[in-house]
């Protein structure tokens, strides 16, 4: 068993920080009680542990045998194998903005060589984003990250994914937060997206490696999430979904709290529309983010106009009359299923099944996972 007094300022941070029942709020005051020195709290006597503010029996006995509850020696082993760093309030690297916040965590696990050199907006919003919802994050990170702002999210499905890959797409940076320890890779089939961004970026969590993520630890990532960040926008959310507790903690944090509109009979706009209503500011365009962060696109370079791009397209596909009929359909952002499509258009749902087929070939529709359609 390795004793307190072995352990420096930096490793006794790394225990506290790995062992149950002790929160970033706790360790605060436990910090606090023993004048800043984690080896005291790690010394420290049931009884007196007992008297701070916060601490209950059971986090004063994995205080006391902290030895039997965190295993220091496997945690620094597969730091290094994995090349993880530890960053504590006290380094330079640690976020600034986040060290500044009301509970910041005692340190951050830090994979990639990208430190935090720039303003960072946090993009999120839902898993189950619509092709609107994505392609918005993806115009809205790509541009800011050409602009010199460092895109953070927490590299969930759906939005959280467009922000990350609209970053790297445009040779920015980008800092991915997880909400469970860093050799857990949630969701799986973001394995590319997570190497990817420890090439070109950086991945960061409060969690020890092996914890895993559940209700407590996803709020938890959500305020480090808002706490790195100048601004927040949330691109799509239900009224209960998780982007909305990122957005309080925005909040709280007296961060700027910006919000994107969709379609009102889209359950995914609901809590963006709320946040509006409550006082979020509708952003529709970079500028308009631009002008609440007090930035002026003359102060970074230069973008490379997006018509520029369109022009150097090849031209679009020429239409049939019945396959115009069903992109009418979509414009506005509709989403129809081939059922509806056939009973609109009154045509054989066999042929509108075969009309959807060649549009998709075409790239002007998607297949959403449920089997409707919208336009690309």
């Amino acid at each position: 068993m390795q004793m307190p007094s072995s352990l420096n300022q930096r490793q006794a941070l790394l225990v506290l920080n790995g062992l149950p029942h002790v929160g970033p709020i706790m360790l605060r005051h436990l910090m606090d009680a023993f004048g800043g020195d984690a080896v005291a709290v790690l010394a420290g006597k049931h009884a007196k542990l007992l008297g701070v503010k916060g601490v209950g029996p059971k986090a004063a006995d994995a205080l006391v045998h902290w030895a039997d509850r965190f295993d220091l020696a496997k945690e620094v082993a597969n730091m290094r194998q994995t090349g993880t760093r530890f960053f504590i309030q006290e380094d330079d690297k640690f976020p600034e903005l986040l060290r500044e916040t009301y509970d910041p965590p005692i340190g951050l696990y830090w994979q990639g060589e990208y430190i935090v050199d720039r303003p960072c907006v946090a993009i999120v919003g839902t898993r189950r984003s619509t092709l609107y919802g994505r392609s918005v994050t993806k115009r809205f990170s790509s541009e800011l990250a050409r602009l010199g702002f460092c895109i953070v999210s927490g590299m969930a499905s759906g939005t959280d994914t467009a922000a990350h890959e609209g970053a790297l797409e445009a040779g920015g940076k980008t800092v991915a937060v997880f909400g469970c320890g860093l050799d857990t890779i949630y969701p799986p089939e973001n394995k590319d997206l997570y190497e990817n961004i420890v090439a070109h970026g950086a991945v960061a969590s409060e969690f020890p490696f092996g914890r895993r993520a559940d209700r407590q630890t996803f709020p938890m990532r959500n305020r480090v999430v808002a706490g790195m960040c100048q601004g927040v926008i949330v691109v799509e959310s239900a009224v209960s979904g998780g982007s909305m507790i990122t957005a309080r903690f925005a909040g709280e944090q007296g961060r700027t709290l910006m919000a994107v509109p969709g379609r009102i009979d889209q359950a995914s706009s609901g809590g963006c529309h709320q946040l509006i209503r409550d006082g979020a500011i509708m952003v529709t365009s970079v500028d308009d983010i631009l002008e609440e962060l007090r930035y002026k696109r003359m102060e970074f370079p230069a973008q490379e106009p997006e018509l520029d791009l369109e022009a150097a397209e090849s031209t679009p596909p020429s239409l049939s009359g019945i396959e115009q009929a069903v992109m009418d359909y979509f414009v506005g952002g509709e989403i129809a299923s081939p059922d509806a499509l056939a009973e609109r258009l009154t045509r054989p749902i066999a042929e509108i099944s075969g009309v959807l087929m060649g549009l998709e070939l075409k790239r002007l529709i998607v297949k959403r996972a449920d089997g409707r359609f919208e336009a690309r």
